[in-house]
């Protein structure tokens, strides 16, 4: 899939064909080796809402381990490639990102209910400079 968005501009076809995606490029915690994740998105001003949902599995996936390792991270947004800092959204910032994320992406209230762990919402802003 990241070879194939980035060769058609940050489409995909296929299920996601209709889905915001973005490529998320992190340091490996472990590893220390770059690793990219195809996401879906909301944006909340300049900063964009990426969820660790994880298809509702119990685990948190490997991307939110290595930005709470290391928040900094590569972002591909279409054609546009910038750097960006992570931080998990809470309180009253999480519950209104969560209600404008579930909106705009009602799958991921889905995968909500197939987890006991609270899928946790990680903003994502440009750094400048």
């Amino acid at each position: 899939m990241v070879e194939e968005f980035r060769a058609n501009g940050g489409r995909v076809g296929g299920q996601f064909g209709d889905t915001p995606l973005l490529l998320l490029t992190t340091t490996g915690a472990r590893s220390g080796e770059a690793r990219t994740w195809p996401l879906t998105y909301i944006r909340d001003g300049d900063v964009l809402v990426v969820a660790a949902a994880n298809g509702g599995r119990a685990a948190l996936p490997g991307w939110y381990h290595n930005l709470r390792a290391d928040p900094r991270g590569t972002v591909e947004v279409g054609t546009e490639v910038f750097t960006v800092l992570a931080a998990e959204a809470a309180g009253a910032e999480r519950a209104r990102l969560w209600a404008a994320f579930g909106a705009a992406r009602p799958i991921i209230a889905e995968l909500q209910g197939r987890t006991e762990r609270t899928i946790p919402l990680i903003t994502l802003t440009r750094r400048t400079g």
